[in-house]
């Protein structure tokens, strides 16, 4: 059976979570939480978050030029990083077979 506490919520909008509840999901300081709207009103959930990886240009360039899989593909790829304002010739890279 689900257990029901009461907490209060504070400046700024802040809510306490009992810990006993925190304990029992594995809620620690600078947990991530999903708030969801509800037809009984809010549902509160633990999250997952992820790190995003931002890449630079350089990087995009690799990608682009290490993934073509034939010489038409490779010449586009060429083409793209030429546009990104780089030698490709200077990017580390594996070109396909054939090229």
């Amino acid at each position: 059976m689900a257990s029901q506490e009461i907490a209060k919520v504070g400046k700024r909008g802040t809510i306490v979570i009992p810990v006993e509840l925190r304990h029992r999901f594995g809620i620690e300081e600078g947990s991530y939480v999903v708030i969801e709207e509800s037809e009984d009103g809010l549902l509160i959930h633990t999250a997952v978050v992820m790190p995003i990886e931002m890449y630079t240009p350089q990087r995009k360039a690799e990608f682009l030029l290490s993934n073509a899989v034939d010489k038409e593909d490779y010449t586009w790829a060429v083409e793209e990083v030429r546009k990104m304002g780089l030698d490709p010739d200077e990017v580390l890279h594996c070109k396909p077979p054939g090229v």
